[in-house]
């Protein structure tokens, strides 16, 4: 049983070599703990104090992508090197190491695929309170919206099985956090939550410049991903309101039609008519993407077959792909 851990890291050379030190390279049940740091453009020396504190692999991105692509690379890697088991962790030494034990306990008894780290915001003495009902407000509506009940929706602190892993895709280039969640629920997988303990704060976010950008980038990333998955619904959910608004106003007009003032209310009839037009052509719309849907399972469950079938290399093999990520260790 192999466990990658792996660090999406971006110019995090103070904090860096306290969490390597702080990640446990022996674990019940785990015959190997590997580290992989995934440099996503670092201008500082990331990278070099991520080989000095003895980080196994080193995956570099010329230029810095956004977090999701540097997760999703990463997961990549770790699968093609044999990982079973892959924890992932910020670089910002906000999560305790010795919690993974805890965090892929779930996985390893074979009770979930998907392991959270919850980290009891309420809790969280350096969380404001604006920060604090933020995140029970977004959790509860990625639960709403994946139907699974999570109460730290956000925390980057999370263990996948193999099976897990090779099923994600992530299409954000802001966070995989929300969006991996609601896809994980749409497709059943099993996911649980385990409490972690934090740190305090070593700098700022750097994932989002102030609260109401976070907000609106991670609407955005709620309501693409669920629409994505649940086309129909939403489509139904627009169309129906815009028939309903449009059935109140041709029923105001047929009052008023009634008491012989229907000459001076016309605008209200036709308002009406361009109502229900729109709210019908948007539910045509909902079954034309609920068929695209169908099309888009069927191709992700092609991709899902084609990784098994490529990814379990021969040893010698991994031996070649790990050299190329410019690790410290050459052995897979």
């Amino acid at each position: 049983m192999r466990l990658f851990v792996q660090i999406p890291c971006l110019n995090e050379q103070a904090t860096l070599p306290a969490v390597i030190r702080a990640i446990p390279r022996r674990i019940e049940g785990i015959d190997e703990v590997k580290i992989l740091i995934i440099d996503d453009g670092s201008q500082d020396n990331t990278v070099e104090v991520a080989r000095q504190e003895g980080a196994d692999y080193v995956v570099r991105l010329p230029y810095n992508q956004g977090l999701a692509r540097a997760f999703m690379r990463g997961i990549g890697c770790c699968l093609e090197l044999g990982a079973d088991i892959i924890v992932n962790t910020d670089g910002d030494q906000q999560y305790r190491g010795d919690d993974i034990p805890r965090l892929i306990q779930p996985i390893l008894e074979r009770q979930a695929d998907i392991v959270i780290g919850d980290r009891q915001v309420g809790s969280v003495a350096h969380f404001s309170w604006v920060k604090r009902l933020l995140q029970r407000l977004g959790s509860r509506t990625v639960s709403v919206l994946s139907s699974v009940h999570i109460p730290d929706a956000t925390s980057g602190f999370r263990a996948y099985s193999r099976e897990a892993a090779l099923r994600l895709n992530v299409f954000s280039q802001f966070t995989y956090t929300l969006e991996t969640l609601i896809q994980a629920g749409k497709n059943q997988t099993a996911i649980t939550y385990v409490p972690v303990r934090v740190n305090g704060p070593t700098r700022r976010s750097r994932l989002f410049s102030n609260i109401p950008n976070y907000l609106k980038r991670s609407t955005a990333t709620i309501l693409r991903i669920y629409t994505l998955y649940e086309p129909l619904r939403t489509f139904f959910y627009i169309g129906g309101g815009l028939c309903g608004l449009g059935m109140i106003g041709l029923l105001r007009y047929l009052c008023f039609w009634l008491i012989g003032e229907g000459a001076g209310h016309v605008q209200s009839l036709i308002a009406s008519a361009i109502l229900l037009i729109i709210g019908f052509q948007v539910g045509m719309l909902g079954i034309l993407a609920d068929l695209i849907s169908v099309n888009r399972r069927l191709n992700e469950e092609i991709l899902y077959r084609m990784k098994k079938q490529e990814l379990p290399l021969h040893e010698d093999h991994r031996v070649v792909v790990a050299s190329q990520y410019g690790g410290s260790g050459t052995d897979a």
